[in-house]
């Protein structure tokens, strides 16, 4: 065959199951790579509406074989396609033959050129015979001219275009397992000639001033008479010449300061003392006056003065003397939901009750800002000896090829339009600035060292720098205060390309990962496909990105790139546009209605259809779009840009974008998320976004080990029920990830398994197929930060077929807790896990403290309990917003609708008598109501829960569900199978149309089933959550509250199906 079109490369198993299901016939077969196994494939086999997945290994002498069962002997190929067409004939030990090869489908080219991913339409097999394939020169050879055009190598680019015409022997190679390609290096030592003679008169100057400080007994450096002597090919000798001049550049430092201070030791020189001015220290904080109100009339001046660490309240006009409160003395911040300027301050006295004062600030920012300088406060004049909370800069900007100007001052002070910082924080050094850039012409040290320049200009303070990665013209480049240095390790870089045939730079992706402490960081900065029609090619540039780049801890390879940090942020030139008339767009703009254009945002659109960046936030947009301007001006869109091919239109978009995730229950919240107004120089504005992240550090306890007998903390399960979007019979188990235990542990096969429906296999273990998990350190405060990676992985491939992570903070207590959440397996939502687990800690363990970050809180305004709590109770308003303004409200809440078919649709509150019906009310994630396995309602985290028999203290995390918190803006919870009207439904899929009428499932369901098993299966109304309880000092449970909980009492358990 010429070309072996059920080759499918690096595809994932979800991909190709549904290529199977529409296929839909017995026999229908494709190959792809092995997720497990490097340099295996998979043969993925559909036979009675299931696929069966063989693994095809290698053997030390490159022979194939399909995986046997022990005591049965493999056959072996030479090649792939040997192997295919022996077993396409009956008896072969596979459930049916191969009869029908699934081909990969044809993407859609696009104006550019493009295709969807590889060369050309056909994959090319691993040793497939040579055949016709004067196509693919010529189809690159015509991409290579089009980048010739905006390239500034375009001589460079004449010899390549000569090896894309003439060298189509590296590619024939290629299929027959030679990779070494020839005549690429030829072509390479071609195009690089003229480096020689730059290279040897440069090494001839660096190695003459090199022996200039050698001692007088050292032979002369061989290095590059060797290099010169060499009978290695050109190119290899230019690579030598050029390993040379690093070499001597990166010891000539070295070298001369050895030399000089030798020659002072051995002369006895006195030089002259010259007095080597310090550092300039950060530059003080001024004192900051906020204006007030309190009560209804009475005006009031509020005075923070950071570094005394000092709160002065002046009354005006009522001649009362000022009263100065210190720090220590300010227990807690409390915001108001109802008023968003509205603040309470929780202050302590000597022998009385704290005192509580309300203040109402001019704006909701000036509110933020107070509240900002507290913080900043409390951690300045804390006692820790390591930072618990820290501020991380995140900036974005498409240069446009174009030198920058003089000052960045705006850009790197988060001032312009937007969400953006008052003047009376802006100028408050992060701890942390993180800096991506596309289409940047400077060279990499001239951009760092501008930079580094800037932010000392601004903040008198010399940033460290932590990394640089570069592809083509993408940069990022993190910078870190000079005492966060030590902090800062496993420093990981990585790039991945998506430009034409996934070969070039020009689009793609840089990355950087390190731990800040005990903190995992990720940060991603992309440079997407252009074009207002390319979104699909945008989607698969996001999946390649996801799926390539090498980041991390390499033992959590396996895992989605989403789930390996702590926190990860993703930023770049997104490219998605907006699909809306360019006139209609300009008028929206004039009128400042972002929320109209926000609608038809393509990315809001497409991670609306859990296409891209599922579970990711994104802070509200208050600002126009940043592309595509009038160089110069900030007053004036300029959408039409004349091409070759004509005319193009290139609608104002928010190309430039700002999104993160971060592990449940961790701190994490956004405090500005803008753009500048006055950097002029390119067609796009820069973005900005700031971040209050919370952190840890090397937990030391409080006990020396030995020094007691070793109380060990468990992690104990009373069952993990899993359901995958899968037509897989297989059977699996459970990986158990975590840096608090000692190693990867591993459940047995699971218990039980049903497929009764289409699309869909139902797992579950039982408690005694699950392993007990002992953490390596069994402290509560240690025990709180810590996290869970599952991965739910096949028997037979070892391939997972979805990953999670858990928080264990709430499960800590006496009784087990319900958990539920997502699947995720290379970007896409493959299913949903849920059970009951229990985390035990020893009594003489259980010691723990407030966090900095803890002591603001939300709460709502006069609250008062009902005094008969109905079944079904009205949330208070504007509850925590869980998804931008422009994403669409849904309806469906945080459940797979998997469950729903499983176990029936739950009823939504029932109307008041003569009332219209109430509107399901949006929760966020952490606030769902579980259910357990028993009809038994789990309370929330939120609801003090017993921590060790005692109650939690202290409000809980933003990102956990509190009241307006930003960190959680931006958080879908709606499941992938809630698809948007327009969206078509493939076999196996349960989407639901229409996210308020949950009674209409896809064509392949029957809708009897569904409401018989809803009538059957329908769990109890939810019941009211109990009032809070009192709180005493510093957000503490009152003496009275500090008794363990009794469980909830059991209601009734569903019936099975």
């Amino acid at each position: 065959m010429a070309a072996a079109g059920w080759y499918h490369r690096d595809i994932s198993q979800v991909v190709a199951e549904e290529l199977l299901a529409k296929a839909g016939r017995d026999g229908s077969f494709l190959v792809r790579d092995s997720e497990s196994v490097k340099g295996a494939f998979a043969l993925c086999l559909l036979f009675q509406r299931h696929v069966y997945t063989y693994r095809i290994l290698p053997d030390d002498e490159g022979l194939l074989s399909v995986q046997t069962i022990q005591g049965i002997q493999a056959k072996c190929f030479l090649t792939l396609p040997e192997l295919i067409g022996a077993y396409q004939h009956p008896n072969n030990g596979l459930v049916t033959p191969l009869l029908h090869p699934v081909h990969r489908p044809r993407p859609a080219e696009d104006s550019d050129g493009e295709d969807a991913r590889g060369w050309g339409h056909t994959v090319p097999c691993p040793g497939a015979p040579p055949s016709s394939r004067t196509h693919i020169p010529q189809q690159l050879h015509q991409r290579l001219q089009e980048q010739v055009r905006s390239s500034p190598a375009s001589d460079f680019m004449g010899f390549m275009a000569e090896y894309l015409t003439q060298h189509v022997q590296d590619l024939e190679a290629l299929c027959h397992g030679h990779p070494q390609l020839r005549h690429l290096s030829t072509a390479l030592a071609t195009a690089c000639r003229a480096l020689h003679s730059e290279i040897d008169f440069t090494l001839a100057g660096l190695e003459t001033l090199a022996r200039v400080f050698d001692p007088p007994a050292s032979p002369r450096s061989p290095a590059r008479e060797q290099g010169f002597l060499s009978s290695d090919s050109d190119l290899e000798l230019l690579l030598h010449k050029i390993s040379t001049v690093n070499h001597l550049l990166s010891s000539l430092e070295k070298k001369v300061l050895k030399s000089l201070q030798e020659m002072v030791t051995r002369h006895n020189l006195a030089l002259p003392s010259v007095a080597v001015a310090p550092l300039p220290a950060a530059r003080p904080l001024a004192v900051q006056n906020f204006e007030v109100k309190v009560g209804k009339s009475q005006r009031a001046g509020l005075t923070v003065d950071v570094e005394s660490g000092t709160v002065t309240i002046t009354k005006r006009g009522s001649g009362s003397p000022e009263e100065v409160i210190p720090q220590d003395k300010i227990l807690q911040l409390i915001k108001y939901q109802s008023m968003q300027s509205k603040m309470r301050l929780v202050c302590a006295r000597e022998n009385q009750k704290n005192l509580s004062r309300d203040f109402i600030f001019p704006s909701a920012r000036k509110r933020e800002a107070f509240c900002q300088l507290l913080q900043l406060m409390k951690i300045q004049h804390s006692n820790l000896d390591e930072p618990e909370i820290i501020s991380v800069y995140v900036g974005t900007w498409n240069m446009g090829s174009t030198p920058p100007p003089r000052s960045l001052a705006s850009w790197l002070t988060s001032r312009g339009l937007g969400r953006t910082q008052d003047e009376t924080t802006a100028c408050i050094p992060h701890d942390i600035y993180v800096i991506g850039t596309q289409e940047n012409s400077l060279g990499d040290r001239e951009w760092v060292e501008f930079l580094c320049a800037s932010l000392k200009s601004l903040m008198a303070i010399d940033y460290r720098v932590v990394a640089l990665q570069c592809l083509w013209s993408i940069k990022i480049v993190v910078l870190v205060k000079p005492e966060h240095q030590r902090r800062i390790s496993h420093v990981h870089t990585s790039s991945v390309k998506t430009g034409i045939a996934n070969t070039l730079g020009n689009k793609g992706a840089v990355g950087v990962s390190f731990l800040f402490n005990g903190t995992s960081f990720g940060f991603v900065n992309c440079h997407l496909a252009s074009g207002s029609e390319k979104t699909h090619r945008r989607n698969q540039n996001y999946s390649d990105i996801l799926h390539s780049l090498a980041l991390g801890d390499k033992r959590l390879g396996g895992f989605d790139l989403t789930l390996r940090f702590t926190h990860l942020f993703w930023f770049g030139d997104l490219n998605y546009r907006l699909d809306m008339d360019v006139q209609d767009i300009l008028t929206h703009i004039v009128k400042k209605e972002f929320q109209a254009l926000l609608a038809v945002d393509q990315l809001n659109l497409e991670r609306e259809k859990n296409k891209v960046f599922l579970r990711f936030s994104e802070s509200d947009i208050s600002f126009p779009p940043t592309y595509r301007y009038e160089r110069g001006t900030r007053d004036t869109y300029v959408w039409q840009k004349s091409k070759p091919t004509g005319m193009r239109i290139n609608v104002p978009s928010w190309c430039d974008r700002i999104l993160w995730k971060s592990h449940p229950e961790t701190h994490v919240i956004c405090n500005s998320y803008g753009c500048t107004d006055d950097i002029l120089t390119s067609d796009h504005s820069p973005v900005f976004a700031s971040f209050e992240v919370g952190v840890t550090s090397q937990f030391v306890p409080k006990e020396a080990p030995g020094s007691s007998p070793e109380a060990l903390a468990c992690i104990e399960w009373e069952s993990i029920e899993v359901i995958l979007k899968t037509t897989s019979r297989s059977k699996c188990y459970i990986e158990f990830h975590s840096y608090c235990l000692e190693e990867v542990q591993r459940s047995e096969e699971n218990t039980s398994q049903s497929c009764d429906i289409p699309g869909f296999l139902k797992l579950l273990w039982s408690s005694k197929h699950l392993p007990v998990l002992n953490p390596i350190l069994p402290d509560l405060e240690y025990l709180g930060d810590q996290h869970l990676l599952l991965s739910i992985k096949a028997v037979e491939s070892c391939e997972s077929y979805g990953e999670c992570c858990l928080a264990l903070r709430s499960a800590i207590g006496t009784t087990a807790q319900q958990f539920e959440t997502f699947l995720f397996h290379r970007g896409e939502e493959t299913g949903s896990v849920r059970g009951r687990m229990r985390v035990r800690v020893p009594r003489g363990r259980c010691g723990t403290r407030e966090r900095l970050y803890e002591w603001i809180s939300f709460e709502e305004e006069d609250a008062e309990p009902a005094a008969e709590p109905p079944m079904c109770p009205k949330l208070p308003p504007q509850r925590l917003r869980s998804r931008p303004r422009s994403l669409p409200e849904p309806a469906t809440g945080y459940t797979n609708p998997a469950y729903f078919i499983f176990e029936g649709v739950p009823n939504a509150c029932p109307p008041a008598p003569g009332g219209a019906p109430r509107k399901q009310e949006e929760r966020p994630v952490a606030a769902q109501p579980c259910w357990s396995p028993a009809g038994a309602r789990v309370p929330l985290p939120s609801e003090e829960e017993p921590w060790c028999g005692r109650p939690r203290c202290g409000p809980p995390s933003p990102s956990r569900g509190h009241p307006l918190s930003p960190s959680r803006a931006g958080h879908h919870k709606r499941p992938k199978s809630a698809v948007l009207t327009g969206d078509t439904v493939g076999l196996g899929d349960c989407s639901l149309y229409g996210a308020t009428q949950l009674d209409q499932v896809s064509p392949q369901l029957s809708g009897d089933r569904l409401r018989q098993s809803h009538r059957v299966l329908e769990p109890p109304p939810r019941p009211c959550r109990e009032a809070p309880r009192p709180l005493g000092k510093r957000g503490a449970p009152d003496a009275s509250a500090l008794e363990a909980q009794p469980p909830p009492p059991a209601e009734p358990q569903p019936a099975r199906m």
